[in-house]
């Protein structure tokens, strides 16, 4: 429309220097944010360590001024910084830096949208901003209900970031390097998922074939099919950021695979099988995550080395347990830093590494 061009943002700071001021005078600093060494009732902002804040845009409300947005250059640092500093600090729960982080990242996302700004340098900071997301929220682990976050929120968050990305790769053909592997992601994170599966279907034969996503069928594919054996074999494969986004189903895919055991095994005087065959078959973390699984559905144990099918003791009450996912996502960062997985500075992120048959 005329008129309606959208600026260009030219603050340098992750947070301008209006909203620092203005938030230190208000008491809203994060204490992620404070100055080293500040204390006193007032604590002062540190310019290197303040980031943006998502504030909703209102009806009526002046549009921003480019003074307070950031360019993608300054953003695609700000995630660095959120991925490489904030995300690995050790002296904050995971629910505290999710909720953090999140925000941060959903103030990104705003200001690339209210910016005229490229395709291809928006989609870089997209897919960096998506991926410090998947990354922090996989963190949480089976304790994501407590603290200050909500699961639900961030799960409607990370969709958000899939539907900003997507939208962004169909307004021009690129070059997106990264988007066979967050097409990949997208299908992963929606495990199961009719829409999902018909939308990357769409996408040009081309895309579709390359390995990140041929990948990401094959394990929707087992998913659906029920085949825990190669599911599992599948999931032990993915990449690190791929296991994140794939994390949401576990939990799920082994209550299923554990349905069928006792669907199959299941008799009148009980039929016995080993806990390292269920700790193998379901990409368990040990012994005692398959004692905890098989209780849970009220499978009995024959001492602590085998499980114990009787008919009619299998039972699902709740949702499926969430453990955490050690083997199948914590193992596999391999020695690399979260900001190289998030700023794609890694040797491999195409998901191929897995050529297993069923």
């Amino acid at each position: 429309m005329p008129g309606c061009e959208l600026p260009v943002g030219t603050c340098p700071d992750m947070c301008p220097a209006a909203e620092r001021s203005q938030r230190e005078k208000e008491g809203r600093l994060h204490r992620f944010e404070v100055a080293p060494g500040c204390r006193g009732d007032r604590p002062r902002a540190d310019p290197q360590r303040a980031v943006k804040e998502y504030s909703r845009p209102a009806a009526g409300k002046a549009r921003p001024q480019p003074s307070q947005l950031r360019p993608p250059s300054v953003l695609l640092a700000t995630v660095r910084y959120l991925a490489g500093e904030v995300a690995e600090r050790t002296d904050a729960s995971c629910a505290e830096v999710a909720s953090f982080v999140a925000d941060r990242l959903r103030a990104v996302r705003l200001d690339l949208a209210l910016q005229s700004a490229g395709d291809a340098e928006t989609a870089v900071v997209l897919e960096a901003a998506l991926a410090a997301l998947l990354a922090v929220v996989a963190r949480l682990g089976p304790n994501a209900a407590y603290g200050p976050v909500d699961p639900v929120l961030l799960q409607a968050q990370v969709q958000e970031g899939f539907g900003s990305l997507r939208r962004c790769y169909a307004r021009g053909p690129g070059p997106h390097p990264r988007q066979a592997a967050f097409q990949g992601l997208f299908l992963l994170y929606n495990l199961g998922s009719v829409e999902a599966l018909n939308e990357v279907l769409q996408l040009p034969a081309a895309l579709r074939s390359c390995p990140a996503l041929r990948t990401a069928l094959a394990v929707d594919a087992a998913f659906r099919e029920g085949n825990a054996a190669r599911l599992f074999r599948l999931l032990r494969a993915l990449p690190y950021l791929q296991s994140c986004a794939v994390q949401c189903h576990v939990g799920l895919a082994r209550r299923r695979a554990l349905a069928r055991l006792a669907s199959a095994l299941s008799t009148p005087k009980g039929q016995t099988i080993p806990l390292g065959f269920v700790v193998h078959l379901l990409a368990l973390d040990g012994p005692k995550e398959a004692q905890d699984l098989c209780q849970a559905h009220g499978l009995p144990l024959d001492g602590q080395e085998r499980v114990v099918f009787l008919r009619g003791r299998y039972t699902e009450g709740g949702p499926p347990p969430a453990g955490a996912c050690r083997v199948l996502v914590g193992s596999k960062l391999g020695g690399r830093t979260l900001e190289e997985v998030v700023m794609a500075e890694e040797e491999d992120e195409s998901g191929d590494k897995s050529k297993s048959r069923a």
